[in-house]
Formats: structure tokens, C-alpha cells, sequence
């Protein structure tokens, strides 16, 4: 099938995105989040709060090794973080529905230049949602189109759907 060992995927080129956990309570969800940026080679993963972090039975159940491919740093204050990232050259928006947020289908990348593509993602608490301080301190806020009678979707769910949308809009940018 072609995959990659552990070492050849820490070797290679990673995508420039990041995802930031910001106090999320599920283990479940900590591994899926793992387990998507290692399909889509993503550069890392932060967690910050109570995010629980590897080694874990919990994560490792749904992450099935990516806790171990994917490289990943842990913040106590997400605030931190979102510093840390922007030092690093990182964009930085919240997944969350606010005012004056862009609808992550019309997000658009720069054209001119990749390095304003270096984008970091900050999904919040299953109830919380990303905490105000963290959202007043992004560059923006993504909003992920809904229909039905639901206003939210599992963080796992909003951090494959936003991280399937990016890596789409990265790889055309590329071409």
C-alpha cells in the first residue's frame, strides 16, 4: 500500500498546518485529530489545557499509532501557544462561529505568497467551544457551513472537515 514507516514520515515533507487542541476533554477525539493530521502529513499537533496527551491507551485507540508519527508539542495556556505559533510565522484561526467569520469554503490562500500559507487551526472544547481569549487573539475565524437543525459538530469531525478543505486549497496553490 505503499505506506510510510514512522521514520521515512518524520523524514518527509510535511504540509504547513497545524492544529491546536484548546481544552479538549475527549481522548477519542485527541486520537482522531492525530490520526487525520498523519493521513494528511501535517506538520504537528499542539494540545493545550486539560487535552489529554500520549502516551495514552484512549488516544492510541483511535490514533492506531499516529501519536507516534505526528509531532506534537504541549501548551498549558492555549494563549501561549497561539504566541508561540505566530512567532513561528503561522496564521492562526479559530474553528468557530463568530462575528464577521469566513466561511471556510470561501477561505481563500495567498496567491502570491506560501509563506502566508503556513496556517495553524485552533479547535475548542466539546462544550466551551474555543475559549473567547484564544479567539480575540487569532488572526480570523473559520466557519464550517451548516444546514440542518445543529449549530456544531464533533471536534474530530470539524478538525477532518477544515484540515480536508485546507490541504485541497494548499495543494492547488502549489500547482
Amino acid at each position: 500500500m505503499g505506506r510510510l514507516s514512522v521514520e521515512e514520515y518524520k523524514d518527509s515533507e510535511k504540509t504547513p498546518l497545524v492544529v491546536v487542541l484548546d481544552h479538549v476533554r475527549s481522548l477519542y477525539n485527541v486520537g482522531s485529530v492525530f490520526r487525520t493530521a498523519d493521513a494528511f502529513r501535517l506538520q504537528g499537533v499542539c494540545l493545550c489545557g486539560i487535552t489529554a496527551r500520549p502516551p495514552h491507551p484512549e488516544i492510541h485507540k483511535t490514533a492506531l499509532g499516529a501519536e507516534d508519527s505526528v509531532e506534537w508539542k504541549y501548551f498549558e495556556r492555549t494563549e501561549d501557544c497561539v504566541h508561540y505559533l505566530k512567532d513561528q510565522g503561522y496564521t492562526v484561526l479559530a474553528v468557530e462561529q463568530c462575528e464577521d467569520s469566513t466561511l471556510l469554503n470561501n477561505y481563500q490562500l495567498s496567491p502570491v505568497n506560501s509563506q502566508l500559507n503556513r496556517i495553524a487551526i485552533v479547535l475548542g472544547n466539546e462544550v466551551k467551544g474555543v475559549q473567547q481569549q484564544v479567539v480575540d487573539l487569532c488572526d480570523g475565524c473559520l466557519e464550517i457551513p451548516q444546514y440542518g437543525t445543529k449549530h456544531s459538530l464533533n471536534v474530530s469531525v470539524a478538525a477532518g472537515i477544515v484540515i480536508w478543505e485546507l490541504f485541497k486549497k494548499m495543494k492547488d496553490n502549489d500547482e
